[in-house]
């Protein structure tokens, strides 16, 4: 799947992914009102609401971005219905063949992340059957437990050549508390990015490694420096925009083949339409807006780039 995303990167010329992370706050009120007219103001109501969200904004985007990122928890919020419509979501980027990246974050031992691999990533066996749950091509990955915890998700990579993004450095503030605790004279996520070079070379693909890393826009120089530590993982990029992360401050995360990081922005995207710059599209035209607001983001990225 890694050179999936890196065919689709190069034929888009967009280094970005959209990050379907709905909130009801974001969703434009003619949604709502169709969907609560439907079933009532409930979980089930929400979610088709979330559902129709991402429908019309997928259906904008597609032809002009290589992959989207899910986030899951903002499907959770709205139990059972809201993951329905969470695979829902992943089902059908994945029939407009858009990258599916899901923002899991994922993180335990032996059979439990085993288990977690299996549902995002892999195949379950029901009685004499092979099934696949969520079947995401990508899941995002939390460290802090170790080789038991990644060893399962390495393994359902290897089977489905599938791949994974570790957390190394993340774009939030409070990130810092322990990963840039100093460990042996280094910082702790240097540690973290060698380790997940270390789990690369077991999964490699033409160019890169089904193992990529997390690493946040708003610490570029530490994107320089763990560029360097982890040469053939590619670089989700969260933290462009609405964070603060600005393209310039992105070039190093890049490899010199112009390859080797994608660059996240959810809500800068999909709530494009609240903002001033894109009013003109208004509630009805927010998937055009956000078509507008991702063309806007790959040509700023593409531009710092040159």
């Amino acid at each position: 799947m890694i050179n999936k995303l890196v065919d689709k990167i190069k034929k888009t010329n967009a280094p970005v992914v959209v990050g379907l992370d709905p909130m009801l706050k974001y969703i434009p009120e003619h949604i709502k009102k169709v969907a609560f007219s439907q079933y009532g103001e409930t979980l089930e109501g929400a979610a088709e609401a979330v559902w129709q969200f991402n429908k019309a904004i997928v259906d904008c985007i597609y032809d002009i971005v290589p992959a989207v990122k899910p986030q899951v928890a903002m499907y959770e919020q709205f139990g059972v219905p809201g993951m329905a419509a969470f695979k829902k979501t992943v089902d059908y980027c994945k029939q407009k063949d858009l990258v599916v990246i899901g923002d899991v974050k994922r993180g335990d031992i032996g059979s439990t992340s085993e288990a977690y691999a299996v549902a995002h990533l892999g195949k379950v066996t029901v009685g004499n059957t092979i099934l696949s749950a969520f079947d995401e091509d990508f899941a995002t990955v939390n460290p802090y437990l170790g080789s038991d915890g990644i060893n399962p998700f390495l393994k359902v990579c290897q089977e489905e050549k599938k791949g994974i993004f570790i957390l190394v450095k993340t774009s939030n503030p409070s990130s810092g508390e322990f990963q840039d605790r100093i460990i042996d004279g280094r910082p702790l996520y240097e540690w973290v990015g060698e380790k997940v070079n270390e789990w690369a070379s077991q999964c490699m693909g033409d160019q890169y490694s089904y193992v990529g890393a997390v690493v946040g826009a708003t610490y570029p120089e530490m994107g320089k420096i763990l560029r360097k530590v982890m040469p053939k993982s590619y670089i989700l990029v969260p933290g462009y925009g609405a964070q603060g992360g600005k393209a310039e401050d992105l070039v190093h995360f890049f490899n010199k083949d112009g390859l080797g990081a994608i660059v996240n922005s959810s809500r800068g995207i999909i709530a494009a339409y609240t903002k001033e710059e894109y009013s003109k599209f208004g509630e009805t035209g927010f998937a055009d807006a956000s078509r507008q607001a991702a063309i806007d983001m790959i040509n700023d990225i593409n531009s710092a780039l040159k």
